[in-house]
C-alpha cells in the first residue's frame, strides 16, 4: 500500500510515523516544491512539483499517483486542500483515496469568519470576531469589543500576518498596513472581497490543541487534548497530554457535527474556566506528533480502514501527563 504526501516541507516526522505502520508493506511518496525540502529525506520517492497554483498541477500529482501505484494521498498544506478536494473524482477514477474532507468543510474551516459563525451555531463559544472595520470600531466604542485586540488574515495559514493592538490608533495603523501586506504574501491568492482583515476579542489564558480523529467515512472516533507549553513559528513547540472531559466533548460536538475525514486539528483557550474554540484545520496540524507520541496511533487507524479493517479504539487513546518538545535535527539532502 503505497501513500503519497504532498506539500511535505519539514514534516518528517509524520512521514516517519506512517513509515513506521506500513511496516514495510508498501512505500511513502512525498512531493514539493523543492528536492530540498527535509521530509523527502524520509519518503522512500521523492517527487518535484510545480506550484499548488499551476494549471497542470493536479495533472502532475495524478500522474505520480499511477506512476508509483498510490493508494492514498494525505495533503498537508492548507492552500491545497480545496484543490485537491475539487479534483476528488479524477483521483477516485484511478483508485486514489483522498485522505481530504469536502470543499464544504475545507471552506468553513480556511475561511476564519465561517469558522467563528459555524462554531456558534453549535451552542460553543468562540472569540467575539468582526470582519467589517468601521463596525469593529463602533463595538469598541459602545464597549461591545475591548483592548487588546487581535487582527488577522481571514483566510490565514500557519502565523502569517497575525497582530495585537492596544488602542484605535494603533489598530487603524495595523489594519491597513495589514491590507498591503497580506496582498504581497502567498495569502493574496485566496482572499477574497475588501474585507480579508478579521478583528477579533483576545482570550488570555491556557491554551489547547486538539486531535479531533474521525474516519474514512466521517465518523467521529476520538479526541486527543494537549495543553501548549510553548510555541514557535505558529505551531505547538512543547505540549502535555491532559484529561479533560469538557474539551473531549467539545472535540466530540465539532467533529460529529462537521463529519470531516481523517484528522481535524483545533486549537482552544481557556478563560475563567470557559473554553472558547479559535481555529479549525481539517488535516494533520503541527501538534499531532505530541498525541502520537502519547498513544495516538492514526497512521495505523488509516492504514486499517483502507483496507477495510475495523480498529481497536483504544489504539486513539492518548496517555495522560506525557510532556514532549520538538527539537531541530540536521537531515542529510541526496538529490537524485
Amino acid at each position: 500500500m503505497n501513500i503519497l504526501f504532498t506539500c511535505v516541507g519539514r514534516r518528517t516526522y509524520l512521514l516517519k510515523y506512517f513509515k513506521e505502520q506500513l511496516k514495510g508493506e508498501g512505500l511513502i511518496v512525498g512531493t514539493d516544491m523543492q528536492l530540498s525540502a527535509p521530509a523527502l529525506s524520509v519518503a522512500d520517492i521523492a517527487e518535484q512539483v510545480p506550484s499548488v497554483y499551476a494549471e497542470n498541477y493536479v495533472d502532475v500529482v495524478l500522474d505520480i499517483c499511477l506512476k508509483h501505484n498510490v493508494r492514498a494521498l494525505i495533503c498537508l498544506n492548507d492552500l491545497e486542500l480545496p484543490i485537491l478536494s475539487a479534483n476528488e473524482a479524477q483521483f477516485a477514477l484511478i483508485g486514489v483515496v483522498l485522505i481530504v474532507s469536502s470543499q464544504q468543510i475545507i471552506d468553513i474551516c480556511f475561511d476564519k469568519y465561517k469558522t467563528a459563525k459555524y462554531i456558534l451555531s453549535l451552542g460553543l463559544r468562540t472569540p467575539k470576531t468582526i470582519v467589517d472595520y468601521n463596525e469593529a470600531v463602533k463595538a469598541i466604542k459602545v464597549g461591545e469589543l475591548s483592548f487588546p485586540l487581535v487582527l488577522k488574515p481571514r483566510w490565514g495559514s500557519g502565523s502569517i500576518g497575525i497582530e495585537f493592538v492596544d488602542d484605535l490608533d494603533e489598530m487603524e495603523v495595523v489594519y491597513n498596513l495589514l491590507h498591503k501586506k497580506v496582498k504581497k504574501t502567498i495569502l493574496s491568492t485566496v482572499s477574497q472581497g475588501n474585507d480579508y482583515i478579521l478583528i477579533q476579542e483576545k482570550i488570555s489564558g491556557p491554551e489547547y490543541g486538539l486531535d479531533i480523529i474521525n474516519d474514512l467515512k466521517g465518523n467521529n472516533v476520538a479526541v486527543s487534548v494537549k495543553r501548549k507549553l510553548a510555541m514557535r513559528a505558529g505551531e505547538t513547540d512543547k505540549a502535555i497530554t491532559v484529561d479533560n472531559a469538557d474539551i473531549r466533548n467539545i472535540g466530540r460536538i465539532i467533529g460529529t457535527s462537521i463529519r470531516h475525514i481523517g484528522n481535524l486539528d483545533c486549537d482552544i483557550l481557556e478563560r475563567d474556566g470557559q473554553y472558547y474554540v479559535l481555529e479549525l484545520n481539517p488535516r494533520f496540524g503541527g501538534g499531532y506528533p505530541f498525541s502520537y507520541e502519547a498513544g495516538v496511533n492514526l497512521p495505523k487507524a488509516i492504514i486499517e480502514w483502507l483496507k477495510g479493517n475495523e480498529i481497536n479504539s483504544s489504539i486513539l487513546q492518548p496517555q495522560y501527563g506525557r510532556m514532549f518538545a520538538k527539537c531541530d535535527n540536521v537531515v542529510e539532502i541526496v538529490l537524485k
